[in-house]
């Protein structure tokens, strides 16, 4: 088993003193090659701090982060800014083509900025698997937010990098649009032999990875293998569930201790004498006669006409 990318003792805190903010605590991590991996969890739990961090786009405070048995820490600008283009490739939520440029030349801007030459050879599988062969010559304001991001993938790949991060891949696509970019990269996985690493907090977007990593107020708390859509969403209702929901159970709890229901009790259900906040309990009904007035009839205009 090789690791592609690992994290020991990660930290990110943003802001000092009461107002600083934990967005990753200590977190300890591995990715191994030729899976693909999903970190899942809701807004502020940690998960694109810790693919920015992974992906060597942002400093930790502290811990430290490796690409293969590279320590990004010590590597210099150039050093890191060859390891980002040449070793990681990255896909955005929102696509981050060149719009001045073809698809093609966006596909190829890694190499043409590394000024290595393009195998066509791979080139060409890649766009056949992707399906964008016909709209190569056109520029991203001519594409579908689909085609935008399956030539988002092409880019990411050609340069066959050890790792790709996706984050968010599909958060701007359709559903139809989300399930080709999703099988692409299942794909790659499967017949490229590629590492993927994707941010995601979609329960069927994560059923497409290998291992599925969840985390929790910058800490991974759980970890699952090959789950289905249905089992993400259970495990997912499980570890994060609704604030209210607790609430509401909690008072639940406490009623169903606090009433007794008498079993000798001759009426078919419990009545339950109200408790005030001055401690007291109910008033006792006043005894009335039964010829009075019903409460119908002791209407504003029936006393004023009786007074």
């Amino acid at each position: 088993m090789t690791i592609a990318a690992r994290a020991t003792g990660l930290s990110k805190h943003y802001g000092s003193g009461s107002a600083e903010v934990v967005a990753l605590d200590g977190v300890d991590f591995e990715v191994v090659s030729g899976e693909f991996t999903a970190i899942m969890g809701p807004s502020g739990s940690g998960k694109s701090t810790l693919m920015h961090l992974l992906a060597a786009l942002d400093s930790p405070t502290s811990g430290k982060v490796f690409i293969g048995d590279t320590d990004v820490a010590k590597l210099k600008d150039t050093p890191l800014t060859e390891l980002r283009r040449d070793r990681i490739g990255f896909i955005f939520q929102a696509f981050n083509l060149v719009p001045t440029l073809s698809a093609r030349e966006n596909i190829v801007l890694p190499l043409a900025i590394a000024n290595k030459k393009v195998d066509q050879e791979w080139f060409d599988r890649i766009v056949n698997v992707l399906g964008i062969g016909n709209r190569l010559s056109h520029k991203p304001s001519e594409l579908s937010g689909g085609q935008q991001q399956r030539v988002a993938c092409a880019r990411a790949l050609m340069n066959r990098p050890d790792i790709i991060f996706g984050d968010e891949p599909t958060g701007n696509l359709d559903s139809a649009s989300a399930a080709e970019v999703l099988s692409f990269l299942r794909r790659s996985v499967d017949e490229f032999g590629q590492t993927i690493v994707m941010v995601t907090h979609d329960a069927l977007s994560a059923s497409y990875a290998d291992r599925q990593v969840f985390l929790s107020d910058g800490r991974i708390i759980k970890e699952l293998r090959g789950a289905s859509q249905d089992e993400l969403l259970s495990t997912m209702a499980h570890i994060y569930p609704r604030h209210d929901q607790k609430v509401e159970e909690a008072v639940e709890e406490v009623v169903d201790d606090d009433v007794s229901v008498d079993p000798d009790s001759d009426s078919d259900s419990a009545s339950v004498e109200a408790i005030y906040r001055d401690g007291g309990g109910s008033p006792e009904p006043e005894d009335s006669d039964e010829d009075s007035e019903t409460v119908m009839e002791q209407t504003l205009p029936r006393r004023a006409i009786a007074g």
